[in-house]
């Protein structure tokens, strides 16, 4: 199995973001620059290796879901939008985004999406259901959810947040 899936997300956020987290928010769409510090996801491990040949972590920020262009392993373009939902129920945000990510990145990007997810589409067991996961050589994705504050595909949930 690839080590890249393709993750699609669809869900609508509440209001009341400060002007601090939509610029973080837009930093990791793709949609802005760094907005000089984070709030949400602050670590981002990853190990480097020093001049002495020993390994250690550090903390790389990086966007999350800035995927743009034409999508390297699985088809069609990666691309991320947010955009005020002024004058429609709930009001807030809507978010969609088409990203290529490793699986290695599922748990900053739980933390990422669960923050200020929307009940509008809250199911009987609530569940909200935030868009698909797939490996790039599955045929068709998996449902990827928010239920109990942590983010999962249907069948099996992605880990905590440190």
């Amino acid at each position: 199995m690839s080590d890249i899936h393709e993750l699609t997300v669809t869900v609508d956020l509440r209001d009341g973001l400060s002007e601090q987290q939509l610029a973080e928010l837009r930093w990791h769409l793709g949609l802005g620059p760094w907005p000089g510090r984070l709030t949400v996801v602050t670590d981002f491990p990853c190990v480097v290796v020093d001049d002495d040949g020993v390994p250690r972590i550090e903390n790389e920020p990086r966007p999350l879901l800035a995927g743009g262009g034409p999508a390297r392993r699985t088809t069609g373009a990666l691309c991320s939008a947010l955009v005020a939902r002024d004058g429609l129920p709930g009001g807030g945000w809507a978010l969609t985004s088409r990203t290529e990510i490793h699986p290695d990145e599922a748990e900053e990007i739980g933390a990422l999406l669960r923050w200020h997810v929307h009940d509008t589409r809250r199911q009987a067991d609530g569940t909200v259901r935030l868009g698909h996961y797939r490996a790039c050589e599955d045929p068709a994705p998996s449902p990827l959810e928010v239920r109990d504050g942590r983010v999962g595909l249907a069948e099996t949930l992605l880990p905590r947040s440190r």
